[in-house]
């Protein structure tokens, strides 16, 4: 059954069949080409809005053709095969031939589940599943999984010969950017994918179980199956590092989506650079949830201050007195508005002219209704602008915060909730750079401030809001007319394309602009290091709550914490559904064991994970009697060269994974290194050699990783030493000056462990 024969007819049937389907995709092509050629060409109107349609349909045309291009390497996935003789192949995308047949299901499909459900204890009605690999338009092997042995012999094409789809992936070399699964989906994998869509999901998994990888496929099976929803609101994708976010930047793009929003959580307040991250202490007092009752304090306090006794002025020769209760009553009013402090602000000001002018106009006897110039008096007045716009103030949240860290007095007015050490803690001058750890706070201010525009920026925006209101239903006629309603493009989303950003604006990059915006659905990586206040910042982008939450507990620098994820998760904890991933695809079984057992004897006890393989070797160990940084170096050249002769020339990935204190010692004799230094750079994910610290290595993973001082690595947190043993697909090199944590080596494990 798995002889040549049988092997050469099945590729050369599935070649037959590819052929066919590229030339689907290639007719689909030429068609969104045409459109866009005659789009482009027209110049039979000229009206701004004939050229908002053109600019608009343009961009549609082309999104279509660039996920096109996207899906066009591996295209066919595989086929299944029906006890009714039926087959169906599985793609990237679905397809359909010129009779507008469906010839290629898309993997999300309902119809294509059974090609990651079936077993062989439950086939349903399949009786072969078949892997189809490819390289572009050439069928390179096929491999069969036989589910209904009776049916055999009617099969003539079996090819049941190599070491199968899975295995074969988790062998090969990685190439520092995560490859999409969905070729090698396992049924545990896919039940999460396909999940529902209410509340919040929280998938726990254990290294290399695959939680990346199954979140961004669920982004991209909720994105097929909520199509129209989330093509108007988008998906929100949070990971841990800038660097992480460059390792999975191909996954969605290759499964043909595009309405996604990639950040991390420093990401989500467009307009603050952050600099560096405080130190722990720091951190953990700024991720308190107290900071949603010390934001509105501080609005209040520092802002909208009390007036506590008269003041008196002279308007255009008429004296006035504005008392504490005119302030108190054009607060209390500006506040009944439910606006912004920045945007109730006209609606407070505009109250106390009102009561300023009443006083003018009973000074001078003159009914105020047919003296509308007394109000132009008291607007021209610098005494009343400076006594209004002291009790109200415009202000930045950067403004703000700055103004509370540097001034100790206001700090303990507004945050009583804080000790003394704490408020001590937060203290800095004026002028210091923003941190990562002051952006929940800055997005709490933000949310009560509201906008702070220039008086430029205001008449900018509002010139844009004229010409969006112009163009709008010109763009939603010649849509109607075309047939493009309510799919990817909306008539509003056109309208405010070319109105305010123009025509080359997607919807993910409008989306990453602006810090109010609410999406469809939001997934976070990493999840398990969130604080509270980030929490918070997620909550608003997606009031619905529609959330994949991935994580390890277990990989938290001072590991899982008593109340589980529910005491992570704050106020999304209540209702969420939590599913786990209980098999590595990613660590030989001797590293995992290894991981467990020193952790175990660190006193901390990590969820059960089950290797899928082992490699023989995979652990190795090496004493550095002296200058462990020049061994460390050593020995990470010796897993390039092993790569080399594993892989082929320039292939493979290695990480050397330090404690912080050694980070600046060993990337420079690394950058010294002639062997290493062509292939280093520790913030580029493509880079062949990494040299990382634990924290920076989360959510990544290498063919090789040359691990320094462990024992220093375990003091930085139990959580950092799980983290890094677990990053390797092959080998794991440990170098060491001090004693090993106990458990870690390979030698401790117990007689007989399979």
């Amino acid at each position: 059954m798995g002889d040549s024969s049988a092997r050469s007819r099945a590729i050369a049937d599935e070649q037959q069949f590819v052929d066919t389907a590229y030339a689907a995709l290639d007719r689909q092509r030429e068609g969104y080409t045409r459109r866009l050629r005659d789009v482009r060409t027209q110049q039979d109107r000229e009206s701004p809005g004939a050229l908002s349609e053109r600019d608009s349909f343009a961009t549609h045309y082309e999104d279509n053709l660039i996920r096109l291009r996207n899906v066009e390497n591996r295209l066919v996935l595989g086929r299944l095969d029906f006890a009714d003789g039926v087959h169906e192949h599985i793609g990237r995308i679905g397809l359909k031939n010129e009779r507008q047949d469906i010839i290629l299901l898309d993997w999300r499909a309902p119809q294509a589940e059974a090609f990651y459900q079936a077993t062989a204890a439950n086939p349903g009605d399949v009786v072969r599943r078949r892997h189809i690999q490819t390289r572009f338009r050439q069928v390179t092997g096929v491999e069969d999984e036989l589910l209904d042995s009776e049916a055999a012999s009617r099969l003539t094409d079996l090819n049941l010969t190599g070491e199968g789809a899975l295995m074969a992936a988790m062998s090969s070399a990685r190439e520092g950017k995560m490859g999409d699964i969905v070729a090698t989906i396992q049924a545990e994998q896919d039940r999460i994918i396909r999940a529902g869509t209410d509340g919040v999901l929280v998938v726990q998994g254990g290294p290399g179980t695959g939680k990346t990888a199954v979140a961004l496929h669920r982004a991209a099976y909720l994105l097929y199956a909520q199509r129209e929803r989330l093509s108007r609101s988008g998906v929100l994708i949070v990971g841990p590092s800038p660097v992480f976010l460059r390792y999975i930047d191909r996954v969605l793009p290759s499964l043909g989506e595009s309405d996604i929003v990639s950040t991390t959580v420093d990401g989500l307040m467009p307009a603050v650079t952050a600099v560096g991250r405080d130190a722990p202490a720091v951190r953990a007092v700024k991720g308190r949830l107290v900071w949603r009752a010390i934001a509105e304090r501080a609005v209040r306090t520092a802002l909208e201050p009390r007036l506590d006794s008269p003041v008196c002025f002279p308007v255009d020769g008429t004296q006035v007195r504005l008392t504490p209760g005119d302030v108190d009553a054009a607060q209390r009013k500006a506040r009944q508005t439910g606006r912004t402090h920045n945007e109730a602000r006209d609606t407070y000001a505009r109250a106390l002219v009102e009561t300023l002018a009443e006083q003018i106009a009973a000074a001078q006897e003159t009914p105020l209704e047919d003296s509308n110039w007394i109000y132009g008096d008291v607007a021209a007045s610098v005494d009343a602008r400076r006594e209004i716009n002291l009790r109200w103030l415009p202000a930045s949240p950067q403004q703000l915060l700055e103004r509370l860290f540097a001034r100790p007095g206001l700090l303990a007015a507004c945050a009583p909730e804080l000790d003394e050490d704490e408020r001590r803690l937060l203290r800095r001058p004026k002028g210091s750079p923003m941190t990562a750890d002051d952006i929940p706070i800055l997005d709490e201010l933000a949310e009560r401030l509201g906008p702070f525009h220039t008086d430029f920026e205001k008449r900018q925006r509002a010139a844009a809001q004229a010409r969006n209101a112009e163009l709008s239903s010109y763009v939603k006629e010649t849509m109607s007319a075309l047939n493009l309603g309510g799919g990817i493009v909306s008539a509003e989303t056109v309208a405010e394309r070319v109105g305010e950003a123009g025509p080359s604006t997607t919807l993910a990059e409008r989306a990453a602009a602006d810090r109010t915006w609410t999406y469809g659905h939001v997934v976070v990586d990493e999840a398990q290091e969130l604080t509270p206040m980030q929490w918070e910042m997620l909550i608003r982008r997606c009031p619905t709550r529609s959330m994949t939450i991935v994580g390890d507990l277990d990989q938290r620098p001072s590991g899982a914490p008593r109340g589980g994820w529910k005491a992570i998760l704050g106020r999304l904890g209540g209702d969420a559904r939590e599913r786990d991933l209980t098999v590595s695809y990613r660590t030989p079984a001797q590293i995992l064991r290894a991981a467990e057992r020193a952790l175990r004897a660190a006193g901390v006890t990590v969820r059960a994970v089950r290797a899928a393989r082992d490699v023989q070797g995979s652990l190795t160990l090496e004493r550095a009697e002296r200058d462990l940084a020049a061994r460390l170096v050593e020995a990470a050249d010796r897993c390039r060269k092993w790569m080399d002769g594993e892989y082929g020339e320039g292939l493979g990935t290695l990480a050397v994974i330090a404690p912080e204190s050694l980070l600046d010692d060993v990337s420079r004799r690394v950058a010294d290194h002639p062997g290493l230094a062509r292939w280093a750079g520790s913030a580029d994910s493509t880079a062949r050699v990494h040299v990382t610290g634990a924290v920076g290595s989360k959510g990544l993973e290498y063919d090789a990783v040359v691990l320094a001082e462990p024992a220093a690595v375990l003091e930085e947190g139990p959580g950092n030493l799980y983290v890094a043993m677990t990053r390797p697909t092959r080998r794991l090199h440990v170098v060491h000056s001090r004693p090993l944590p106990e458990g870690l080596d390979p030698r401790e494990e117990p007689a007989g462990t399979p």
